[in-house]
């Protein structure tokens, strides 16, 4: 379950970067490559990542401690 968690860490982490280039991008550039839709999918992908990640380390916790 810790090796979910920091492989569903790192995904959120790479999705954002792509959201973060994006917004980047399109403030410096003018060249931004997703359309408002996709911000929110990449968003909605971010919190899905991050969340799934933060309930397998409190699962993992939980379990080290013995509490249920």
């Amino acid at each position: 379950m810790h090796k979910f968690g920091n492989i569903a860490l790192f995904a959120a982490l790479i999705v954002f970067a792509a959201f973060l280039t994006n917004v980047l991008a399109g403030a410096f550039w003018n060249a931004s490559f997703l359309s408002d839709v996709g911000e929110m999918l990449t968003l909605l992908l971010t919190s899905i990542f991050f969340v799934a990640a933060i309930i397998s380390f409190e699962n993992r916790d939980r379990s080290k401690s013995g509490k249920e």
